[in-house]
C-alpha cells in the first residue's frame, strides 16, 4: 500500500513552476511570430506602392527636356525639387532626388585620367619610367608617381574631353518616415542627352528591370519585336548586373518596338498594342537620342483561397471575383488580373500563378462576413498565400468594418465599435465570433438548435405574447415571480475559446429588483452528453452571469457544444424582466483579427464610433447601400 501511494504523487511545486513557464515561452513565441507576420506583410505593402511610385518618377524625369534634368539652384541645374512630400493610400512618403553629371571615359575625361592606350594586360596599369612604359599593378602605381614617373604610356596623350557632362545619373529613393522604415528604397537612371554618336538615323532603347523592392533584376530575358522597320527585328538579350539592357543602334520609328520581359519562376511584363489606352504602349525610337522604359517582374506567387462559414465548415460552389489593382489600360480601365472563379467541392481554389499586387474580393449569392487576413489582400513576391473566406447568408445590405493601427496597418482584435443610424444602435467587438438568438417563438421541445426560433425547455415564461421576446408569464394582470428558458445544444462548429455572454435589454426595470435576469452557460465536447453541467462565472454552479459580470469563465474553453439557462426573476408581480437577444461571444482559428460584421440592416446613414485600449476613438459616417467594406484606423492615445 505504501508503494502504491507513493506512486500517485501529484506534481511537485517545481514541476509546475517549469510547467508553466514552458507554457509562457511557447505562448510569447506565438504572440511574436504572428506580430512579425502582419509587421513583414504591412512592409511588403509599402514597398508595392513605394515601388508603383518610384516608377512613375523615372517615367516623369524620362520624358523631360534633357536640360531640365537637374536640381533646382544645384549641379546639374534643373527643375525638379531635391525633396518633395506626397501621399499614397492615405500614407505619407518622402521622395529624395540626385541628379549628377558622368563623364563617360569612352571619349575621353576632363582631366585626362584613366583613359589612355593601354597595351597592359589584366588589372595592371601603365607608366612612363625614363621613356619606357612598364606595366605595374594599381598597389605600386603611387610610388613609381612619387619618384616622377607618369601615368600612361610613353608618348600617348591621355584622352582629355572638354565636353565632360556625357550624360546624367539620376537617383530616386522613397521613404515613409512615420511607417518605422529604416532604409528607403532607391532607384536610379541613366539620362542621355540628343544626338548620339553613330547613325543619324537611328537611336538607343534602354530597358530597365527592377522587382518589387525596386532592385534591378539581373539576367531578366528581353525579347524586342518590331514588324513595321526595315528591317524587321525579333531578337532576345538579357539585363545586366545594374538590370539594364541598352542598345544603341536602332532604327528611330513610332511606337514600333514591343517589348516582352521575363525570367524563370518570375512574373513577365510587356508592352501593350491591342488595348485602347495602355498604361505601357509599344516603345518608341527617336533618331539620335535615347528611350528608356521600366518595367517590374518579381518571383510568382500562389493564393489558397477557401471558402467557409462562421463555424469554420468549408462551404461549397461559392461564386469569387478576384481583382488586382495594376491597370494595363485606361478609360476605360483594364486590369492587368480579373478572373472570377467558383470554389470547388471542399470551397477550395488555387490562383496560379499571380504577380504581387493588392487584390479585392468580392461574391456572389453570400455577404462576405470576414477574411484571413484582412481585404484588400496584400500578396507579396514568392509566396504561396493562405485566404479563408468567411461568407454567411446573402443580405440586402450588410456592413463589414476592418479596424487597424494606422502606422503598422495591423488589424486592432477586441476594438469596441458602436454603429448608430436611424432606429439602429449595436455596439460589438472585433476579432471575435458569435452565436445569437433572437427569437423563442417557435416552441419548446427542440434539443439541437436547427430551427433558431425554438428552445429546449422552459418553465414560467411566456414567449408568444410580445413578438421575439420572453418574458415572466402573467395571471391576471400579474407576473410569476420566476421563471426560466433553457436552449437546445448549439454546435459551434470548432474549438472556441470563449469571451463573453451578452443580452438585450442589458438593464432591467428597477422594480424586478437586483440579478432580476441572469444566466447560466453548459458546455461540453459531445451533442450526446448524458447530463449537461450549468456554471457561473467562478466556474461553478453557485454564480451566475449578470449586469456585473458577463465575461465566461475559462473553464469552458475548447468544447464544441454550448447550451444556456436564462433565469428570470421579479421584486414585483405588476413588472418583469424582458429578454429579447442573446449572444456568446468567442475566439477560433477561424475569427478574423480586427473585423466586426453586421447583416440585414438598412440603407441609410450610419455612424460608426471606434476605440479600443491606447488608441484614440475614431468616428466616421458611412452610408450603406448593397454591401459596403469599410477600414478605420486607430491612432495610438
Amino acid at each position: 500500500m505504501v508503494s502504491f501511494f507513493q506512486k500517485s504523487k501529484g506534481f511537485t511545486l517545481i514541476e509546475v513552476v517549469v510547467g508553466i513557464g514552458v507554457f509562457l515561452i511557447f505562448s510569447v513565441g506565438i504572440y511574436e511570430s504572428i506580430q512579425f507576420v502582419f509587421q513583414s506583410v504591412y512592409q511588403s505593402r509599402l514597398r508595392i506602392i513605394e515601388s508603383g511610385m518610384l516608377s512613375e518618377q523615372v517615367e516623369i524625369i524620362r520624358n523631360m527636356p534633357f536640360d531640365d534634368v537637374g536640381i533646382f539652384n544645384g549641379s546639374p541645374s534643373g527643375v525638379l525639387e531635391r525633396t518633395v512630400t506626397t501621399t499614397a493610400n492615405g500614407i505619407f512618403f518622402t521622395i529624395t532626388r540626385t541628379v549628377r553629371n558622368i563623364d563617360d571615359p569612352f571619349d575621353g575625361t576632363i582631366d585626362g585620367q584613366g583613359v589612355v592606350d593601354n597595351n597592359c594586360q589584366g588589372s595592371l596599369a601603365p607608366v612612363c619610367h625614363n621613356d619606357s612604359t612598364l606595366c605595374i599593378s594599381e598597389n605600386a602605381l603611387q610610388g613609381h608617381l612619387n619618384h616622377g614617373d607618369t601615368e600612361g604610356a610613353c608618348g600617348v596623350p591621355p584622352l582629355i574631353d572638354n565636353s565632360p557632362a556625357d550624360y546624367k545619373l539620376v537617383d530616386i529613393e522613397i521613404i515613409c518616415t512615420d511607417c518605422k522604415q529604416r532604409e528607403p528604397v532607391r532607384l536610379s537612371t541613366m539620362v542621355a542627352p540628343k544626338f548620339l554618336e553613330g547613325d543619324p538615323d537611328n537611336g538607343a532603347l534602354f530597358v530597365q528591370v527592377f522587382d518589387a523592392n525596386a532592385d534591378p533584376v539581373q539576367g531578366a530575358t528581353v525579347r524586342i519585336i518590331a514588324t513595321s522597320t526595315d528591317p524587321i527585328f525579333d531578337f532576345e538579350d538579357t539585363t545586366d548586373n545594374e538590370g539594364y539592357l541598352r542598345i544603341v543602334d536602332l532604327p528611330g520609328a513610332l511606337n514600333a518596338y514591343d517589348i516582352i520581359v521575363t525570367k524563370s519562376g518570375f512574373t513577365t511584363d510587356r508592352t501593350t498594342s491591342t488595348l485602347a489606352n495602355p498604361s505601357k504602349p509599344l516603345a518608341s525610337v527617336v533618331a539620335q537620342n535615347v528611350t528608356q522604359v521600366s518595367f517590374s517582374i518579381d518571383e510568382i506567387s500562389h493564393i489558397n483561397l477557401s471558402s467557409i462559414d462562421s463555424f469554420c465548415t468549408a462551404v461549397s460552389g461559392v461564386d469569387v471575383s478576384l481583382q488586382g489593382s495594376t491597370l494595363v489600360g485606361t478609360s476605360p480601365d483594364v486590369y492587368f488580373f480579373d478572373q472570377s472563379v467558383t470554389t470547388d467541392g471542399t470551397g477550395s481554389y488555387v490562383f496560379s500563378p499571380m504577380e504581387w499586387d493588392i487584390y479585392s474580393l468580392q461574391v456572389l449569392g453570400y455577404d462576405i462576413i470576414g477574411s484571413i487576413p484582412g481585404l484588400p489582400l496584400n500578396l507579396p513576391p514568392g509566396i504561396e498565400q493562405s485566404v479563408q473566406l468567411l461568407v454567411g447568408d446573402d443580405t440586402a445590405n450588410s456592413l463589414l468594418i476592418h479596424v487597424q493601427d494606422s502606422i503598422t496597418g495591423q488589424p486592432v482584435s477586441s476594438a469596441l465599435v458602436h454603429v448608430t443610424g436611424n432606429s439602429f444602435d449595436e455596439m460589438d467587438r472585433t476579432g471575435v465570433g458569435h452565436v445569437r438568438q433572437t427569437d423563442w417563438s417557435g416552441g419548446s421541445g427542440q434539443l439541437v438548435y436547427t430551427d433558431t426560433t425554438r428552445y429546449f425547455d422552459d418553465g414560467g415564461v411566456d414567449v408568444l405574447a410580445s413578438s421575439g421576446n420572453v418574458h415572466l408569464q402573467s395571471f391576471v394582470g400579474q407576473y410569476a415571480d420566476s421563471g426560466e428558458i433553457e436552449s437546445s445544444i448549439i454546435d459551434l462548429g470548432t474549438t472556441p475559446n470563449y469571451v463573453t455572454i451578452q443580452w438585450e435589454p442589458f438593464s432591467q426595470p428597477t422594480e424586478t429588483g437586483d440579478s432580476s435576469l441572469k444566466f447560466q452557460i453548459a458546455t461540453s465536447n459531445s451533442s450526446t452528453a448524458g447530463s449537461w453541467t450549468y456554471l457561473g462565472p467562478d466556474g461553478t454552479a453557485g454564480t451566475y452571469y449578470d449586469e456585473n459580470t458577463i465575461d465566461i469563465n475559462s473553464i469552458h474553453d475548447g468544447d464544441r457544444y454550448l447550451r444556456y439557462t436564462a433565469y428570470f426573476s421579479t421584486a414585483s408581480t405588476t413588472f418583469t424582466p424582458t429578454l429579447s437577444d442573446v449572444s456568446v461571444t468567442y475566439t477560433n482559428s477561424c475569427t478574423p483579427p480586427g473585423q466586426l460584421y453586421f447583416g440585414n440592416i438598412f440603407s441609410q446613414e450610419y455612424t460608426i464610433a471606434v476605440g479600443g485600449d491606447g488608441f484614440q476613438t475614431s468616428t466616421q459616417q458611412v452610408t450603406v447601400d448593397g454591401d459596403i467594406f469599410v477600414t478605420v484606423e486607430l491612432v495610438g492615445s
